[in-house]
């Protein structure tokens, strides 16, 4: 998982989810690439381990300097409206263990309903990487009227990198630098994150998994579905208080109430103050 601090309770409430659904929360380990966390919200994270058994592995970006420098590796790649730390799953290769084959790389606003050893130990079939569609692919290849971009067709399936499982051996021989090498100028251009990275360089390479293991942008209709991991992908969020989100309130006491009433604090202050620096 890869996270700052403005994520710390939606990556306590996703580890939780796991750790409550698993039959053997003992044997599960957690690899956190995070930006700076307050001592506070650490303590909470690292609860999980107290209290599931689970082993954590806090992998401090900042602290080994190499996202920024990477990142500008990146040809004409523009960071646009998304936090840096999202690219940190670009350098799995380098964070993780070189020993560790397989990883189940995992968004932080997920909500996981059932165990996932049939998703994490499932045959890949030489595959590099096992994800779900995008469902709403055609929109994000093509963007304001539909108008393709280059380097993408709408021909092709396109993945969401919110829920991936890693065929590490695979994936520490990409170079994605190298892999955008060849693009023209005015096709870089249109790349915008790490999503679109994925997708391009391992076109061909990538195993559809079946909905159920990344339903996105879950609305309550969706809970019949019975989902196996919940992906609130789009902005409406389960910590809002407006949003309208499949399975909402038992997100809240997977969350806890003492941390869900605390980070809708602490989110309010960080609007106020920001609004406060814009006046």
């Amino acid at each position: 998982m890869a996270f700052d601090d403005a994520f710390w309770a939606p990556t306590y409430a996703t580890m939780r989810s796991i750790c409550l659904t698993t039959h053997h929360p003992g044997q599960l380990r957690f690899h956190l690439m995070h930006r700076a966390l307050t001592p506070e919200h650490m303590a909470a994270i690292a609860s999980i381990g107290r209290d599931y058994g689970a082993t954590i592995n806090f992998i401090d970006i900042d602290a080994l300097n190499i996202l920024e420098g990477r990142i500008a590796a990146f040809p004409r790649i523009r960071l646009r409206r998304l936090n840096p730390i999202v690219y940190a799953r670009l350098f799995l290769g380098d964070l993780l263990d070189p020993e560790i084959a397989r990883v189940l790389y995992l968004d932080s606003d997920l909500f996981i309903r059932s165990p996932l050893d049939p998703l994490y130990f499932m045959e890949m079939g030489g595959y590099a990487v096992a994800a779900v569609l995008q469902p709403d692919r055609m929109h994000v290849i093509a963007g304001k009227d539909l108008r393709a971009r280059k380097a993408f067709s709408m021909a092709e399936p396109y993945f969401n990198a919110g829920v991936m499982l890693i065929d590490m051996v695979q994936y520490r021989q990409m170079d994605f630098a190298a892999g955008l090498a060849g693009l023209h100028a005015s096709e870089l251009a249109q790349f915008y994150y790490d999503q679109d990275m994925i997708n391009f360089c391992f076109r061909g390479r990538i195993l559809e998994l079946d909905m159920r293991w990344n339903l996105q942008n879950p609305e309550p209709a969706h809970e019949v579905l019975n989902p196996s991991i919940v992906h609130y992908s789009a902005n409406p969020k389960p910590w809002f208080v407006w949003s309208r989100v499949a399975f909402k309130r038992t997100y809240r006491h997977l969350m806890t109430n003492q941390y869900y009433y605390q980070y809708r604090r602490e989110r309010l202050v960080r609007m106020v103050r920001r609004c406060l620096r814009l006046g």
